[in-house]
């Protein structure tokens, strides 16, 4: 990687190579997928795939070039977010071992010739194709492969570099296997064209109908609890069902909340604190000390308007050199900020220069001396200066070299167009501070630089403005206090009743609610209804029985009291887990039936009117797959069944349809078509397409998946 990319990372937070990486992350190499792994030890494991073992060495790698590459983009890692990470990981695992299973069984391999056509041929991905690019910008395959072995055995390259870039290709090869899988489903793919004709032509149709219809959900003929569903109805709906009722292992919880969030007195505390400092902040000829000083850092740097938080940006743009406003509350802190400076500046900037590295910024180890770094860039800049070419010699002596496409020097030096606030603040400052054709030699962290701007655009108003903050934090008596009321309530109830009984009595009437914490898998960093990660939390839960009561514990400024409600096995879901959903819906059926009964053979809508307590109405206008929102009609498969057969038309229909959504009496007055503009090639490719990922869903669905991953010494 190139040390201006290191720079640009920094301050950025922005790496090419890795969002590269980061796209082909569900693929992986084949020892991820329980193939050799060298002298890994297959016993150690996180689980396996139909028998295939996912080792904890190849997971912990996988999860950690995740994360880095995350962190490399910019983002924090946060215990949150590592959790979700580890979810992720073993998820794409799964789907690779599958892939690379099936890919075994149809012989699907990648040869030592294709592979060279994945790295080095027309469909080269573009970070390998810069590194074989020429002074003209042509592409040479043959450059390019020798850069990139250059670079693999270069004594400069990281060992942990060297493996990353071996990781890529690996995983391109991965991708080309994915994509000669689906392409087997792609090529063989079938819509037929008689099928998409008949979907076109029922979409187009339309019917005039009189119909008599009571719904479910809206009409009191189906709120009759006296009808009673017995639990081995239910049990045979669900048997006959298994697919919809299938559950994961989850725990739920009652909870409740004691507070340590920051009072108004504390709130009081941090903002008289700001306070007090105002006046020397405002009279300090010594800024960034005083800041430092005080808790804070100062960034020298000029930034735009959308740079500046919208809390109070409308009142810190107006103020003056050196003027101090607030105290004001922003981000859970009281603030003062100072007007240090302001100037119109470019938003952007273009400039080339040539690195004397002082120090290796992978290893932030010392290379070259100071002194001797110092003297060769002045020696470059006088050369310049005398007509000597610039591009020349940064292809020559940039030490900005490194990475596949050769960094900067490959390219003459040119960085090309950055905003403003992505470099280190020396190299930042004197490509938006000086004019276009500026050169100089800056030095930075990384060593000296020779720098000519070559571009500047979009002038616009720039501050700099030094911020002091007091994070408004709870007190150590708010702490205790909440931690003592949480105790107090946890010791004075043992089981859920208790718990129950005890918030009614004690805690209800002060405004303090009970939370529901529902569906908390074994894996789960998060519960719902709570702030925070809480993943050894979410461990507690499933140490712990139903009906117990956890100990208190405090997660994101609350101390939380909870209790066990339920703890469901994976599998088929139980009749009492179902029963509120599914015995409504068996009771309308019941209801329904009866009144089907009751009607007997239908001969006109004016008895099916009275039966029903409802009015006959004329729809004119019924689409066969949407319905008619405007009367009030779902689509309802059996009813638009009747509505669309031509033996109905002209004719009352025998029966009262039970429906999905309700009861209905049809008469079917006519039925026409309209001209659709519907191209039927085209839809039979969307479809086709559609089913390309079904069969690996499908392989999914159906594989035995053991997950060891919170089990034994493991601890995800």
């Amino acid at each position: 990687m190139s040390i201006i990319q290191d720079i640009r990372d920094k301050y950025a937070k922005v790496s090419i190579a890795l969002i590269a990486l980061s796209l082909v992350g569900f693929l992986l190499m084949d020892r991820f997928a329980g193939k050799g792994s060298g002298g890994v030890d297959r016993s150690k494991t996180v689980g396996s795939v139909n028998g295939r073992s996912i080792a904890v060495e190849d997971f912990d790698q996988e999860l950690q070039m995740n994360i880095s590459g995350y962190e490399r983009q910019g983002y924090t890692v946060d215990p949150s977010f590592r959790q979700n990470l580890v979810n992720n990981v073993w998820d794409q695992m799964i789907e690779r071992s599958i892939m690379n299973s099936e890919a075994d069984k149809l012989g699907i391999i990648i040869g030592k010739k294709e592979k060279g056509d994945i790295y080095f041929g027309d469909g080269a991905p573009q970070d390998f194709k810069n590194a074989g690019m020429d002074e003209t910008g042509h592409y040479d395959a043959a450059r390019a492969k020798k850069n990139i072995e250059q670079y693999l055995k270069s004594t400069q390259t990281t060992p942990d570099q060297r493996a990353q870039l071996q990781k890529y290709m690996d995983q391109l090869v991965e991708m080309r296997i994915r994509e000669k899988y689906q392409s087997l489903f792609t090529n063989s793919a079938n819509v037929a064209r008689w099928f998409v004709e008949k979907e076109i032509a029922d979409n187009s149709q339309i019917a005039k109908v009189n119909i008599v219809k009571s719904l479910y959900n809206s009409d009191s003929l189906f709120r009759d609890t006296t009808i009673k569903v017995s639990d081995k109805e239910i049990a045979d709906y669900i048997s006959s069902h298994k697919d919809s009722y299938k559950q994961d292992e989850t725990r739920t919880i009652n909870f409740i909340l004691f507070s340590a969030q920051p009072t108004a007195a504390d709130s009081a505390v941090a903002k008289t604190q700001l306070e007090t400092l105002k006046p020397e902040f405002d009279t300090t000829k010594d800024v960034k000390l005083f800041l430092e000083r005080n808790g804070s850092s100062f960034n020298d740097a000029f930034v735009s308007v959308k740079q500046i938080s919208p809390t109070a940006k409308d009142e810190l743009v107006k103020l003056t050199k050196n003027a101090v406003y607030g105290p004001y509350i922003d981000a859970g802190s009281f603030v003062l900020a100072k007007m240090i400076d302001s100037k119109t500046m470019p938003d952007s900037a273009k400039a080339k220069h040539i690195l004397i590295a002082t120090m290796n910024p992978q290893t932030q180890t010392a290379t070259t001396p100071d002194s001797v770094a110092k003297a060769r860039i002045d020696s470059i800049m006088n050369a310049v200066k005398k007509g000597a070419s610039f591009d020349e010699l940064a292809k020559k002596y940039s030490d900005d070299n490194q990475g596949p496409d050769g960094g900067s020097a490959a390219k003459g030096g040119d960085l090309g167009w950055f905003a403003q606030g992505m470099m280190v603040p020396e190299f930042n400052n004197f490509c938006f501070e000086h004019a276009v054709g500026a050169m100089d030699v800056v030095k930075t962290q990384f060593g000296y630089h020779l720098i000519q701007i070559t571009g500047q655009k979009d002038n616009q108003p720039f501050y700099k403005i030094a911020y002091l903050d007091q994070k408004i934090a709870a007190s150590q008596s708010t702490v205790d206090s909440a931690q003592q009321a949480a105790n107090e309530f946890a010791g004075s109830v043992k089981d859920l009743k208790s718990f129950d009984d005890q918030y009614q009595k004690s805690l209800k009437a002060k405004g303090i609610n009970k939370g529901i914490g529902a569906n908390i898998k074994r894996t789960d960093g998060n519960i719902s209804g709570l702030q925070g990660f809480a993943r050894t939390f979410v461990k507690d839960i499933y140490s712990a029985k139903v009906g117990e009561v956890l100990k208190p514990v405090e997660i994101d400024n609350n101390w939380v009291v909870a209790v066990v409600t339920e703890a469901n096995k994976e599998g088929t879901m139980s009749v009492d887990k179902v029963r509120p959903g599914i015995e409504t819906m068996l009771r309308h059926k019941k209801i329904a039936n009866q009144l089907q009964q009751k009607a007997g053979t239908v001969s006109n809508l004016e008895s099916v009117a009275t039966l029903l307590g409802k009015p006959v109405q004329t729809i004119d206008s019924v689409r066969m797959m949407s319905g008619d929102p405007k009367a009030d009609l779902p689509y309802d498969p059996k009813a638009f069944g009747v509505m669309y057969n031509p033996a109905n038309k002209g004719k009352v229909f025998p029966q009262l349809i039970v429906g999905e959504f309700g009861v209905y009496g049809i008469q079917v007055d006519n039925v026409s078509a309209t001209s659709s503009a519907m191209n039927v090639a085209d839809i039979r490719k969307q479809e086709a397409a559609q089913n390309v990922f079904l069969p690996l869903q499908s392989l999914k669905n159906n594989a035995k998946i053991i997950d060891k991953r919170t089990s034994g010494t493991n601890n995800y």
